[in-house]
């Protein structure tokens, strides 16, 4: 917890805070922060704890695996069974549930699936693998797309014809829109992704403050940082405000980096994407363009299309709208559990199930 480590500094600075926390929440706010880190931040830390109970904090869908659809999970778990295919993926991929199984189970059944920390890694399986069809799982928003990018631009440099990436990836201002247009999300701000932000800059999620009046501070993922984007957020109340800001100066900068912009714009186009628990929205995700075409693994394949239904039970899509608390869920603890996640929030690292359950939480929140 934040207030039992950390230098004196750092509880003074905390305790300022806190201070001014309590001075300005003169009646009730709500914040939802968007990304799965800080979601694990506010939870490791005891945030919700140590706020005054006028401040609630909600999580939104800032975990990249568990905003994938159900019909995504099983259309790769359809391309990883082809024989003579080799799948890459990030590890938090490996235990998420499909309508009959997941990849750790495809792979015990004998199955090539690899973990790999980067695109560079899955490339080097590539070309060490020149009679296999290595695939890449695409999955993330705006700050891994820049890097399957690169991947794609390299294969197609190289010749590298026995790589592709299936892209799955999730931009996030469509989903802001989303949310701030739900007239049972009763949010009053937003902690803004500073990761994702770092890549895109802030005025594509300006239209939050300017046409919704819902105000947002880009945000880092010290316990500090999160303090500091909540008391951002309660003075631009005081004030009468409704802007975007900037905490997290050390990285995000107002118009993003332009040099990973220009990648994902170059290999990526905007697409329909469904989001799990959200159905489809708009230009909400990136499909691959044709002039990469050969190494898009949904081409390649020819990949059917599937209609998977949600987990039976699992309420992980109103935990992502900010309707529920994972407590909420009647498999949360139960039939639901790390150790045995059924739904994805409870798989992965980021998800919100997996935060609440891995540290105490105020079973109000």
């Amino acid at each position: 917890m934040l207030m039992k480590k950390g230098s004196k500094e750092t509880l003074a600075k905390a305790e300022d805070y806190l201070s001014e926390i309590q001075s300005l929440a003169v009646k009730p706010f709500t914040i939802m922060e968007v990304c799965g880190t800080h979601t694990v931040a506010i939870a490791k830390n005891a945030l919700r704890e140590l706020l005054p109970p006028s401040v609630r904090l909600i999580s939104g869908p800032g975990c990249p695996v568990c905003v994938t659809d159900s019909s995504d999970i099983d259309r790769y778990l359809f391309l990883a069974a082809q024989p003579n295919v080799i799948t890459t993926t990030f590890g938090d991929m490996i235990r998420v549930p499909g309508s009959e199984k997941n990849l750790q189970a495809l792979r015990a059944e004998g199955a090539d699936i690899r973990v790999v920390y980067s695109t560079q890694d899955a490339l080097e399986i590539a070309r060490k693998n020149p009679e296999k069809d290595v695939v890449f799982l695409g999955v993330g928003f705006e700050t891994t797309a820049p890097t399957v990018a690169v991947s794609l631009e390299i294969a197609k440099r190289e010749g590298l014809n026995n790589y592709s990436v299936l892209s799955m990836h999730k931009i996030v201002p469509p989903v802001l829109r989303l949310l701030a247009e739900d007239p049972e999300l009763d949010v009053d701000a937003f902690l803004d992704p500073g990761h994702v932000c770092a890549i895109i800059g802030i005025k594509p999620i300006e239209f939050m403050a300017k046409e919704f009046g819902k105000p947002g501070v880009v945000t880092g993922f010290e316990a500090l940082d999160i303090l500091e984007g909540i008391v951002m957020l309660l003075r631009q109340r005081a004030e009468g405000r409704s802007d975007i800001e900037i905490q997290y100066h050390r990285v995000a900068k107002a118009n993003g980096n332009p040099h990973a912009k220009m990648a994902v714009e170059r290999v990526f186009r905007p697409v329909d994407a469904s989001w799990r628990g959200m159905g489809l929205i708009p230009a909400s995700g990136l499909g691959i363009r044709e002039e990469f075409s050969a190494w898009d693994a949904e081409r390649k394949f020819s990949l059917p299309a599937f209609h998977s239904p949600d987990i039976p039970g699992c309420q992980c899509g109103e935990v992502l709208k900010g309707r529920i608390n994972p407590r909420k869920c009647p498999l949360y603890g139960k039939r639901c559990t790390p150790l045995k996640p059924i739904g994805p929030c409870m798989v992965s690292s980021e998800g919100s199930c997996a935060a609440y359950y891995r540290y105490s939480q105020r079973s109000g929140d």
